[in-house]
């Protein structure tokens, strides 16, 4: 089917919730995608931090090959090896403690939301400033941004945004906080990272008041910023995080990893998912985790970044360049970043995305090769200086 055809029984029959990008994706491999007319395309998003290890990793494929030949699904009223072998490998390779499955990020978050709130029963949230935890009400209701929450207010009582000090985080947090949720790099907001003082201000408040602090690890887990899990460069550990999006290696998974602290917060029924941690995806998962996992390739994701984050600085038209690993923001002085990215596309068959008016999203995959690398600096150079001149 052709792009057009595709877009008019897309607006047909599919709410209008996303704004797509002018391209059909039939198949990926690698760093590549490819749309129905065989032209190649240099993925530099990856489904949105998802693909961390390229499209189609051989070692994901085969895991999902042979679960899928031998069994789908069977709910979690049942034992199945996969998923309880999973939540072992996720406890094991950060905070010791248990886990929560669901199928997204999204359920992550609300998961930490109700450990924290059984652990400390009305406790108020504590959220950043230009923060993003999800769309459904309670991580909704965690996303202190105007233009997400309005349409759906009122939202759920209880959550409070602190800005992004160290004053103010010890002034938001106080005997009534249940909970801290910080994403240690603010993925949708901009490619922010949180200063090292303003997560340790944030350990210690919460540790004075006896509340749980929740790192969101959605985007930043799985190696996307050059260690396994983005707080073990950070200094600081935290009572839980989330994960999802890379997890799967490309299926829908979502996890609440706790430590001590919110281990033990639920109990039987409080909370529950049909499909969570299912033998496919689980499979999925560990096969994605045993190839992240692995000293070299981590180290490698930092070296590229740098490599990456120096040559887009040097750039002309490039006013600041944010991140760390993989995870690159960049804002331009000719504003329109989405305009930008949609003529990328177009002319230099090149995948990112905008996240504001002016900033540009990298999230290249963490197996990306040297000479994918200086392509990719090639045609992010060239989509600059297209952008600059038809400003």
């Amino acid at each position: 089917m052709k792009l057009n055809e595709l877009q008019s029984l897309d607006d047909a029959n599919v709410v209008g919730t996303y704004a797509r990008l002018p391209l059909q994706i039939v198949r990926g491999a690698g760093s590549w995608v490819w749309d129905e007319n065989d032209a190649q395309y240099l993925d530099l998003l990856c489904g949105i931090s998802v693909t961390n290890l390229g499209h189609c990793h051989p070692k994901v494929v085969d895991a999902i090959r042979d679960q899928a030949l031998t069994l789908i699904h069977a709910s979690n009223l049942f034992y199945t090896e996969p998923g309880i072998r999973l939540a072992e490998r996720l406890s094991a390779s950060s905070l010791g403690g248990k886990v929560i499955f669901g199928n997204s990020g999204a359920e992550a978050v609300e998961a930490a939301i109700k450990c924290a709130r059984r652990a400390k029963p009305g406790g108020e949230i504590v959220t950043l400033e230009n923060a993003f935890h999800g769309r459904t009400y309670g991580a909704l209701s965690a996303t202190h941004q105007e233009s997400k929450q309005a349409p759906f207010a009122p939202m759920i009582p209880g959550f409070k945004a602190s800005a992004v000090s160290v004053e103010a985080i010890e002034q938001a947090v106080g005997a009534d906080t249940a909970a801290v949720i910080i994403e240690p790099i603010q993925g949708e907001g901009g490619v922010h990272p949180i200063p090292g003082e303003v997560l340790q201000a944030a350990r210690a408040a919460c540790d004075l008041h006896g509340a749980a602090l929740i790192f969101d690890e959605v985007q930043t887990g799985m190696g996307r910023t050059g260690t396994l899990w983005a707080y073990q460069a950070t200094g600081v550990t935290p009572d839980a995080i989330t994960t999802s999006k890379a997890l799967g290696g490309g299926l829908p998974i979502g996890a609440l990893i706790t430590g001590e602290r919110l281990g033990a917060a639920l109990q039987r029924g409080d909370h529950g998912s049909t499909f969570a941690a299912g033998p496919v995806v689980a499979e999925a998962a560990l096969a994605a985790l045993s190839v992240t996992d692995d000293e070299y390739l981590l180290g490698r994701v930092n070296m590229v970044g740098e490599r990456l984050r120096g040559a887009i600085a040097e750039m002309p038209g490039v006013s600041e360049v944010r991140g760390r690993g993989l995870m690159i923001g960049f804002d331009i002085d000719a504003g329109d970043a989405p305009g930008m990215v949609n003529a990328a596309i177009a002319q230099q068959r090149l995948l990112m995305n905008a996240t504001g008016p002016n900033t540009v999203r990298l999230l290249p995959p963490l197996t990306i090769d040297d000479d994918e690398v200086a392509e990719a600096i090639t045609r992010v150079a060239s989509a600059l200086a297209d952008h600059a001149a038809h400003s």
